[in-house]
């Protein structure tokens, strides 16, 4: 109808107006059309106009045969310039709103992280006054508390670390998105760093998985931020406790290789399903029927900082069953040999 409309109009005014004027108002028709409508439609109306044009207002009107060379080239100009008119216009247009769809996403998760950040912080206070609270009452003596009660105060301890893990999470997340966690590289024992993890995991949580650890004593002290790879083998370890049977096994190594050292993590589980592997360092990703609850970000807290090492991350299923993940990062290393450990 943009194209019509106009032609009708303008057919009894080309005596006074001139059929070169005609051709820049059905350009201007064709140039709304993609402002308006998809790029089929727009394709049409500037044929459509071509041919309008031609039939109706080249002299000998009322035919497709054009009279002069001139306006021959002049025909062959405007059916060129008509479709790429429609074309740029309508990418023009396309880019403004995929411009426009990125801020609104953008300004979406701002509001979003922020709110989150806000939550997680006001989380923090309660969740520590709970905690405080229940190691106060597992010191009592025996007498004062029945076995219900302590049942209870099991209970109340075990969801207030799960909530605190979860508020660490987010935490952790936005604190690498904002950019303000950077490495703080220092010597360290990655053998002792292992242990020390393995041993704070098994007093938080309860013993329903065996986790194991054979070091290499030929490993080397490291550089490396203590915090960051406490995080990483920490998330790890939680991902197999949550998506393994009870009584599980994770098996974890360390070794180093010229300038690098490559942990790995594997569990006796089910793995991975093969077509969302490539999906599970996602942020807030959970692999579809999940019976675990959890935000979905403790693999990818685990890859923000190895990135953040300048390492790299891999899972794998093994063929005997069960997922492997293996981590790669740059280290620079101490000629001194780690101690014997007992």
């Amino acid at each position: 109808m943009l194209i019509i409309l106009p032609s009708v109009v303008l057919y009894y005014f080309v005596g006074w107006l001139g059929y070169q004027l005609v051709a820049l108002v059905l350009l201007l028709m064709v140039s709304v059309s993609a402002m308006l409508f998809d790029i089929k439609p727009v394709l049409v109306a500037a044929l459509l106009s071509a041919l309008i044009w031609n039939y109706f207002f080249i002299p000998p009107i009322h035919t497709f045969h054009i009279g002069t060379p001139e306006d021959v080239l002049m025909f062959l100009m405007y059916f060129v310039i008509a479709f790429i008119n429609a074309v740029l216009t309508f990418k023009i247009r396309d880019i403004e709103r995929k411009i426009r769809d990125k801020e609104e996403k953008e300004n979406t998760i701002k509001l979003y992280d922020t709110l989150l950040n806000s939550l997680s912080h006001e989380l923090r206070t309660p969740i520590s006054a709970i905690i405080g609270a229940v190691d106060i009452l597992e010191n009592q003596p025996p007498s004062q508390l029945n076995i219900h009660q302590n049942e209870l105060i099991d209970e109340i301890k075990i969801a207030s670390l799960r909530l605190n893990e979860q508020v660490e999470n987010l935490l952790s997340m936005s604190r690498l998105e904002s950019g303000i966690l950077k490495p703080v590289l220092d010597w360290v024992d990655i053998n002792d760093l292992i242990f020390s993890l393995i041993k704070k995991y098994k007093t938080h949580h309860a013993e329903t998985l065996t986790i194991i650890f054979n070091p290499d004593e030929n490993v080397p002290l490291i550089k490396i931020d203590a915090m960051f790879m406490e995080q990483i083998l920490y998330n790890l370890i939680r991902n197999a406790h949550l998506h393994t049977p009870v009584k599980s096994i994770v098996r974890i190594s360390a070794t180093y290789m010229a300038d690098y050292i490559r942990i790995s993590v594997a569990d006796n589980g089910k793995g991975f399903p093969t077509d969302e592997i490539k999906f599970v360092f996602n942020k807030f990703y959970r692999l579809k029927g999940a019976a675990t609850g959890g935000t979905g970000l403790g693999l990818s807290i685990v890859k923000g900082f190895v990135e953040a090492l300048n390492g790299n991350i891999i899972l794998e299923n093994q063929s005997t069953g069960g997922a492997l993940f293996l981590v790669t990062l740059p280290v620079e290393s101490s000629a001194l040999n780690l101690v014997t450990h007992e």
